[in-house]
């Protein structure tokens, strides 16, 4: 048993410093796209020397043990499902909402996302089945399930496109305590 505690200490160190830089890994790609690239910086130096010390303890001795590698593998893969989870929730960043509303619901749907305190700009159009409005809403990402609330309470089947907003300048956002975050 003595001789197992070791290399169960090898093993677990390999899989959680996997986890850890993978995870980074995660944040970092993030932090590039929302154009925070000083963090990304350290975020990066700090997944690129744990990622070293895991491979290190991995090459030592040789690849004649298969468990170091299932452990490497295994941080690996729990560290890309952790780092998403972790981006999740920190939900960074702005997105691009369209909705693409039946014409007899836009008016009360373009009047119930602004009592709730978000940004509409409306534009008429012509879709294939005839006229159409189209609804373009700029919200932060942590209040996106607020606004698909609002638009499947309205219409479970509307139609809608949610796209990354990567720069964005002015705009009409709820403010901080206002009913959005409640």
């Amino acid at each position: 048993m003595e001789t197992w505690l070791p290399l169960l200490g090898c093993y677990l160190f390999i899989f959680f410093a996997r986890v850890l830089d993978m995870s980074l890994d995660v944040i970092r790609v993030l932090m590039l796209m929302r154009d925070k690239r000083l963090l990304a910086a350290i975020i990066g130096f700090l997944e690129v020397s744990i990622f070293i010390l895991a491979l290190n303890k991995v090459l030592a001795g040789g690849l004649d043990d298969p468990l170091k590698v299932i452990a490497y593998a295994g941080g690996f893969a729990t560290g890309n499902y952790i780092g998403s989870f972790i981006e999740n929730k920190l939900a960074l960043g702005y997105l691009s909402l369209q909705v693409f509303p039946e014409p007899q619901l836009t008016p009360h749907l373009i009047n119930k996302l602004r009592q709730e305190g978000f940004g509409v700009t409306s534009v008429d159009c012509q879709g294939q089945c005839g006229e159409r409005t189209v609804l373009f809403v700029l919200l932060k990402r942590r209040d996106l399930q607020k606004a698909l609330s609002i638009l499947n309470n309205l219409d479970p089947n509307i139609f809608f496109n949610v796209s990354d907003a990567r720069l964005i300048h002015g705009g009409v956002f709820p403010a901080k305590g206002s009913r959005l975050g409640k």
